[in-house]
């Protein structure tokens, strides 16, 4: 892992939550592979922090268990570089072990940190010029 942080890179994406849950689904879990590899990507582009992508989904694929705790471990540690308070650390991997309420959980809080982060960092929307009377 990188250990050179700078949050000035390109941002991720926002993802639905609940669409991202149904897709998982009707997918029968092969969304999750492009999640994680985007997910890591885009915070090591944006933060230089993580394994990002490929590598990322490699160890999703060959080790899960590992990356249960990676994941939130990498946003915490980019919240951190950016000067705010980690909204988790590693140890949210601990969710997933319950059955299904548990990875539901999980994904809910990474992808609802990860938009709020992606929200902040985006450029607000110009003002529209007041018209003449």
């Amino acid at each position: 892992m990188s250990t050179s942080a700078s949050t000035t890179g390109p941002l991720g994406q926002r993802r639905g939550i609940g669409f991202a849950i149904l897709i998982f689904i009707v997918t029968f879990g092969i969304y999750s592979l492009y999640w994680v590899f985007k997910t890591q990507d885009e915070v090591k582009n944006h933060s230089g922090i993580g394994v990002g992508g490929v590598l990322g989904l490699v160890i999703w694929i060959v080790v899960s268990p590992v990356s249960w705790f990676l994941i939130p471990s990498e946003v915490g540690k980019m919240y951190a570089a950016d000067g705010r308070e980690q909204p988790f650390t590693g140890w949210t991997g601990l969710w997933v072990l319950l059955p299904i309420v548990g990875a539901i959980v999980w994904f809910v809080k990474i992808q609802g940190a990860l938009n709020r982060y992606w929200e902040s960092k985006a450029a607000p929307a110009p003002l529209a010029a007041p018209i003449p009377a």
